[in-house]
């Protein structure tokens, strides 16, 4: 969830506290329930998705009990019903499911990994949670780690060098989730849903990198191998043998799965402009209507 470290920095705020954190966690602040390679499914793997919200409602019913009894550094009540809830996942969905499912098979899937984010609004709705900000999902076929496993055939990139069967079922995966926020508008009352389009904001970085001071837009800056993608499976960034470009502010990749902060930071003013929200509501709107 790189976005919402930088976010954060863009706010002038400080970075939300991990529910996992067991040393004097301080969480006035906000709450962080994400965990590296988490998913919608399968549900029960630690963390997916169902998961973390299950987490959200321990702490959601225990916060406001303990704070009664003295507690300091929690979350009350009230704070809980003012609170911005951020969502962003399912790129690991479709990441994995390509490892072993022919496009078809991963189109097919998508609806469930939708499903998953239906509840998930839907249970902290029920907490008393009005107000979503929901990313969709980047160009999962752009990211250096895809093309360098998967591209095996000239004819399934893209102009840009993308390969397209994946940015397809990204862009599936994201109607279904624009579709998904449109209706849940409807159902939930007194809700606030923004559903912003990082597929647009990343494509766009990627497919006009010159113009933004970036080169190699498809090259890890961190990696093994070089040209064109300076991806390895067996040497990735941290392992012996990996090398780092002399200039990672020049590389929209870090890793060849993670984006560098230069990159980041475009990103993040991108989604602050609300030109990429829908509706177009800033995120200074949620404070003042705390």
């Amino acid at each position: 969830m790189d976005h919402f470290g930088n976010q954060g920095e863009s706010l002038n705020t400080d970075y939300l506290t991990p529910y996992l954190n067991s040393l004097g966690p301080n969480f006035t602040n906000g709450v962080n329930f994400a965990i590296i390679g988490s998913a919608t499914l399968p549900r029960y793997v630690p963390f997916s998705l169902f998961v973390q919200v299950s987490q959200f409602l321990r702490f959601r019913s225990r916060s406001p009990a303990l704070m009664l009894n003295g507690y300091k550094d929690l979350v009350g009540n009230e704070d809980f019903e003012n609170a911005l809830y951020t969502i962003d996942i399912g790129q690991n969905d479709l990441a994995a499911s390509f490892d072993n499912l022919t496009y078809s098979q991963v189109i097919e899937r998508i609806p469930s990994f939708i499903t998953e984010i239906k509840n998930a609004i839907w249970n902290i709705y029920e907490k008393g949670g009005k107000k979503f900000w929901v990313h969709n999902t980047g160009p999962l076929g752009c990211l250096p780690q895809k093309l360098a496993l998967l591209a095996r055939n000239a004819t399934e990139l893209d102009e840009h060098g993308c390969l397209q069967p994946l940015n397809n079922a990204a862009k599936t995966f994201n109607a279904q989730l624009r579709v998904l926020c449109e209706q849940l508008r409807r159902e939930l009352i007194n809700v606030t849903i923004v559903y912003v389009d990082i597929y647009s904001i990343k494509y766009d970085l990627i497919a006009n990198a010159s113009n933004y001071g970036f080169e190699s837009p498809l090259m890890a800056c961190c990696g093994n191998g070089g040209p064109p993608y300076n991806y390895n499976a067996n040497i990735n960034c941290g392992r012996t043998g990996y090398t780092v470009c002399h200039e990672g502010s020049k590389f929209i990749s870090w890793d060849g799965v993670h984006y560098t902060e230069a990159a980041n930071a475009i990103f993040t003013s991108k989604i602050l402009s609300t030109h990429y929200s829908t509706p177009q509501l800033s995120f200074n709107f949620f404070c003042n209507n705390m």
